[in-house]
């Protein structure tokens, strides 16, 4: 399955300085959840509730890479990757979220960022991927305000400590995702079901963002780059002559999945498609929120799996592939096309929307550095009898991708990297150790790496910086 930089189609290379890295997150690979000084954290608490995470996972010991991360190191660098994402764990740095300092937790990441650059890899730092101590979740969280001015102070720490090693910083990943997934819906930690409390996270994750990069700045050095990592998702709609049902439904939904996030960080402003029960109401909103949000970012990560589709439909007698539409539009529903893949999380595979997302975005931020900071697929994966993981599929997910990704940059898409989701299997949050990401295997008995044939396929595309023929299964 191996191929070389010379089968690599040179009208398929991509620009010269393009990163090619791979991402990961504190809590779903680190381990030592209760070792030198390191605070609980929401996910700390959720994954030991009961009936929270699939087969009673926790992240207690994950990768172990608070232990193995010279390893993990050691390993990109065998793959020729020259990027890698990680995030630092706030309870790892300050235990109640505040106020004093764990110099242990600290020392690791200082460690683990001179380990990278001794191996020419370019860190980039997330200083939130969704573990919020604890202790502050008890004052009410994302939920309340002074949890956003905590976090600027939080930033300028690990600036103060990282910052002449650090020159790509993300304040918060998939800000969507908390809100939603944690305050309304209660599938991740802190696990809540409220609405009001959720449209309160929202405002407070954005406004945390912009306290954030002005206390990121106010301490970095020159040339350091801030910016935010969204999960966005193109909604895309089916049939001929769609009726204005359909349309409306498509700005809601396009509205409430990413303009919710992508026009106050780009544009000031919240979206006016959006249903009023997700937006903040006026008195939660101050003077200068929405200006402290918006402030010139120097890139802007895309977090990309799948798209959302839509077409006429009766939301009381659905067919096989339709769901109700979350825009509430009544003869709309939500559609998995019967033609497109899905991976084993139930998502859709679509490259093109990658590409159209990206071209889109260029042209509403023309200048914005564009970074693809997570794409990847869960897989059915296994070690065979010869010590092999032959995960052709997410090699055939992969090359479509980048080909994707590739065809948006020929299109004027200012596009600057690639993160594969992930380096290694991991805690997959609600869904425990059952999914598996990785282009690395983890045995997660006994720790033991093993790369996959993605991750060999991936080294090439990394080492030539080009996108070789699909290997033959």
């Amino acid at each position: 399955m191996t191929t070389t930089a010379a089968d690599a189609d040179a009208s398929l290379r991509f620009p010269t300085g393009f990163l090619f890295g791979a991402a990961t997150a504190a809590y779903q690979i680190e381990g030592a959840a209760d070792e030198e000084g390191r605070g609980p954290s929401v996910w700390d608490t959720f994954s030991r509730t009961p009936g929270k995470v699939w087969h009673g996972d926790t992240g207690d010991v994950a990768c172990d890479s608070y232990h193995r991360f010279r390893d993990d190191v050691a390993l990109m660098a065998s793959l020729g990757l020259r990027a890698y994402r990680f995030s630092v764990s706030w309870a790892r740095v300050q235990p109640t979220g505040r106020g004093a300092i764990n110099q242990k937790g600290l020392d690791y990441y200082r460690a683990l960022v001179d380990e990278l650059r001794e191996h020419d890899i370019a860190p980039a730092a997330t200083l939130f991927h969704w573990d919020l101590p604890q202790s502050l979740q008890d004052e009410g969280g994302w939920a309340v305000r002074s949890t956003a001015e905590r976090f600027a102070e939080y930033a300028a720490i690990v600036a103060q400590v990282l910052g002449d090693a650090v020159e790509r910083w993300i304040t918060l990943n998939e800000p969507q995702v908390v809100a939603s997934h944690g305050y309304r819906f209660g599938e991740h930690a802190p696990g809540l079901k409220d609405n009001q409390a959720a449209t309160a996270a929202n405002h407070h994750l954005l406004l945390a963002h912009g306290l954030a990069m002005q206390a990121l700045r106010s301490e970095l050095p020159a040339g350091s780059r801030v910016g935010i990592t969204l999960d966005l998702h193109p909604v895309r709609v089916l049939g001929e002559g769609l009726a204005d049902d359909v349309e409306r439904a498509r700005l809601i939904t396009d509205a409430e999945q990413n303009g919710l996030y992508l026009e106050p960080v780009l544009h000031g402003r919240y979206p006016t498609h959006a249903r009023p029960h997700l937006l903040p109401p006026a008195a939660l909103v101050r003077d200068g929120d929405l200006a402290l949000i918006s402030q010139p970012s120097d890139f802007l990560g895309i977090n990309y799996y799948a798209p959302v589709y839509l077409r006429p439909g009766d939301p009381e007698d659905l067919r096989i592939g339709e769901s109700t539409s979350r825009s509430g539009v009544p003869g709309v529903v939500e559609y998995q096309p019967d033609w497109l893949a899905r991976t084993p999380m139930g998502w859709l595979v679509d490259p093109d929307a990658l590409r159209e997302l990206l071209v889109h975005l260029s042209a509403e931020a023309p200048g914005l550095p564009l970074y693809v900071t997570e794409n990847g697929c869960a897989a059915d994966d296994y070690v065979n009898p010869a010590g092999q993981v032959n995960d052709f599929e997410r090699v055939e997910y992969l090359h479509r991708h980048l080909h994707a990704a590739h065809q948006a940059i020929s299109e004027g898409a200012n596009l600057a990297g690639y993160y594969v989701w992930s380096l290694l299997d991991n805690f997959e949050w609600a869904w425990g150790y059952q999914k598996r990401f990785g282009i690395v295997f983890v045995d997660f008995g006994t720790q033991q790496r093993t790369p996959k044939a993605s991750a060999h396929f991936y080294a090439e595309v990394a080492r030539s910086g080009a996108l070789p023929p699909l290997p033959a299964r």
